[in-house]
This record gives structure tokens, C-alpha cells and sequence, in this order.
């Protein structure tokens, strides 16, 4: 930044300054937390001192939120991946499985949304096709914050569920499926061409809530890009300008993660999510019948609190795999 001529070029300096920043900030994070814990240790000497039980109460409350913290950190020191500081794009789809499938997609959505907020992440949805009977056919939604991506690229793939079928009035075991896929967002200073004679925008009227609007209006947006097949939707918004900008992005994200893995050659994990959606592509088995476990099938790591994972306890999964990419 000290070289002479290096202001002469916001363009071709901005890297390097975002990464400036972001040592800086992990810096200053750093300090931070050191200093909270020198705090900490001289409140619990006085604690000690004074017999104080409220004051070694809140000394116990704030090493518990220290650890979440560092728990935190060390996950991202672990994401080295170009892409992993960046937002995230899921999507859902409901598999093999009809209904109880389509309750599962929606459960999965549920677990994702509260992992987002446990994350801080802040959370969009573009497009929402809702069951025929129960749950969701479909979903994507945007995750937005610091290693987004990094955080959730390891839902990619098929995630199969068991279970006693709250559908079936003969109280049976059924297995059901879906498909999650992530990809980060695209950079803005990435370019992605997108010719305009490439693309097939066509409107419709939205088909979830929404109110008069919302379903009287062709506010609803699908675009198809003609040389890949891509089609991606948007009908979350009320403006049709909104939901063209949303669907954009979305094909943007795509063409992008289509370009990266023609030139990646170990292409495993994108694969699994390309598998058919049924038996023995899992990479991950929910099972709430005849015993309770979630067991990730790549990592082996598994977890006996049901209830707890499926509420967006995630980060024991997350850690699991970027320690097993790691080794």
C-alpha cells in the first residue's frame, strides 16, 4: 500500500484493502477477547475473596458465552476456501417420499432458518413453493453475514429422514428425502456475462401468501437461461422488478458454481447433491424411529439430541467436516 502509484487505481487496490480490513478486524477481535478474559479473571478473584455467589454466577454465564465464541473462531479458522467468507444461496427440494417428504423439506427449512439466526445471519427468502397437502416442494433462500458460505456448505447434499409418519393414520415408519444445495453468492466484482438474448423471462401470478397483490399482479418472475437449461424463480416480493433482480442473482450464483466446477477436478461434494434424491445417496440419516439418532454418514460424527439439531444446533456437523476436509 506504500508503493508509489498505488492510489492511482481504487479498482486494482481493492483486494488488498478488503483484506487489510479483514486481518484488522480479526485483529481487534483478537484483543478483545484476550482483554474479557483478563476482566473475567479479576472478577473471579474477588468473587473468591468476597464469598460472593451472584458475582461467580455471572463469571460462569460469561465463560459460557467465551466459549460459544471461540467455538465460533476456531470454525472459521478452519474455512481456508476462497469462497467460504462470502453469503450463502439454499436450496430445498422435497425427494422421494410425496407428502412426508415435502413436511421434511420444510423441516429442514425450519432447522436452517434457526441455525441462520443462531449465526446472526440475516436470511431472505427468494423463491417458496408450497406442498400439495403439507410442508414445501421447494425453497431458496439467501443466508447473509460473515463465512456464510463457510458455514453451511457442509448441508450440501441428500438428507434423509425416519420416522413414525404423522400422515399415516396406520402409525407407520417411513423414509423420506430431500436435497439441499449450497452456493455462495457471487462476488459483485466478479464478473459473470449474462447476454440478455441467453435468457427467457417470463411473469406469472405468485402462488404463495402475499396478499391481493401479490396474486392479482404478474409480480412473479422465471427466468431460463437458454445455453445451460438453468431456470431459477422469484415470487417473494411485490415488485415483478424486485423478483427479476432477485432471480438474477440466483442465476448469477449458478453460472458462477457451473464455471468453478468444470475447472475443479475433485467435484465430489457438488456430486452428491446431483445424485437422485432417494436411498443410498444420503449424506446424512435423521432417525426419530425405533431408536433416536443423527448420524453424518462422511464425517461418522453423531448426535442423540434429536430435538436439539433439528432447532439449528449445527455446529458439532459443521466442525466434523472442515476438520475431516482439513485432514
Amino acid at each position: 500500500m506504500g508503493r508509489p502509484g498505488f492510489w492511482d487505481d481504487p479498482a486494482a487496490g481493492a483486494p488488498l484493502l478488503k483484506e487489510r480490513a479483514a486481518l484488522l478486524a480479526t485483529l481487534e477481535d483478537f484483543q478483545r477477547r484476550e482483554q474479557q478474559l483478563e476482566d473475567l479473571e479479576v472478577l473471579l478473584d474477588l468473587a473468591a475473596e468476597e464469598d460472593d455467589p451472584a458475582a461467580l454466577q455471572e463469571v460462569h454465564r460469561d465463560l459460557a458465552a467465551m466459549e460459544r465464541d471461540f467455538r465460533n473462531w476456531e470454525l472459521q479458522l478452519l474455512m481456508s476456501g476462497e469462497e467460504d467468507e462470502k453469503n450463502a444461496i439454499i436450496t430445498i427440494h422435497a425427494g422421494a417420499g410425496g407428502t412426508e417428504a415435502q413436511d421434511w423439506a420444510e423441516m429442514l427449512l425450519r432447522m436452517y432458518l434457526r441455525y441462520a439466526e443462531r449465526k446472526g445471519f440475516h436470511t431472505e427468502t427468494i423463491d417458496l413453493l408450497p406442498g400439495d397437502e403439507a410442508g414445501i416442494k421447494s425453497v431458496t433462500f439467501t443466508a447473509s453475514g460473515p463465512y456464510a458460505y463457510g458455514y453451511f456448505k457442509s448441508e450440501n447434499g441428500i438428507h434423509r429422514l425416519v420416522r413414525i409418519s404423522p400422515f399415516d393414520a396406520s402409525g407407520r415408519r417411513h423414509t423420506s428425502f430431500a436435497a439441499v444445495q449450497v452456493l455462495p453468492e457471487v462476488d459483485d466484482r466478479i464478473e459473470v456475462e449474462i447476454n440478455e438474448k441467453d435468457l427467457r423471462i417470463d411473469t406469472f401470478r405468485a402462488s404463495g401468501p402475499g396478499g391481493q397483490h401479490v396474486n392479482k399482479t404478474s409480480s412473479a418472475v422465471r427466468i431460463t437461461h437458454l445455453p445451460t437449461g438453468i431456470v431459477v424463480t422469484s415470487q417473494s416480493e411485490r415488485s415483478q422488478h424486485r423478483n427479476r433482480e432477485l432471480a438474477l442473482k440466483v442465476l448469477r450464483a449458478r453460472l458462477y458454481d457451473l464455471e468453478r466446477r468444470k475447472r475443479e477436478a475433485k467435484k465430489q461434494e457438488l456430486q452428491e447433491a446431483q445424485k437422485e434424491i432417494a436411498w443410498g445417496s444420503q449424506i446424512r440419516s435423521y432417525i426419530m424411529q425405533p431408536y433416536r439418532l443423527i448420524k453424518d454418514h462422511r464425517t461418522k460424527h453423531e448426535e442423540g439430541n434429536v430435538e436439539a439439531v433439528l432447532d439449528g444446533d449445527l455446529d458439532a456437523f459443521v466442525e466434523a467436516y472442515l476438520l475431516k476436509r482439513e485432514a
